[in-house]
């Protein structure tokens, strides 16, 4: 339900009133009776209700870096050599 802001014309009174939008605009002020024009609202923010939307939460899942993948090899390359050495008969 939406707030509505009113201010009559005749005194000046402003305020507010939270109303459904099916209702009917309030015609008399409350304090001098004159006659009350609804303004326009700048309206209210978005508002997330549950567990939010964060920057995270679409992240995608980070690649191996191209140095990590280096390293993998030279690692894999020494092993197959020392594997080599090992087995005799073989050069």
């Amino acid at each position: 339900m939406p707030t509505y802001e009113y201010k009559c014309e005749k005194c000046g009174h402003g305020f507010e009133h939270f109303q459904n939008m099916s209702d009917k605009r309030l015609s008399k002020c409350p304090k001098c009776r004159g006659k009350l024009k609804r303004l326009l609202g700048a309206g209210a923010g978005i508002i997330f209700k549950g567990s939010g939307f964060y920057q995270t939460d679409y992240v995608k899942k980070a690649q191996p870096s191209v140095a990590s993948e280096d390293s993998g090899s030279k690692a894999k390359s020494e092993a197959k050599v020392q594997s080599k050495k090992e087995r005799p008969g073989s050069s």
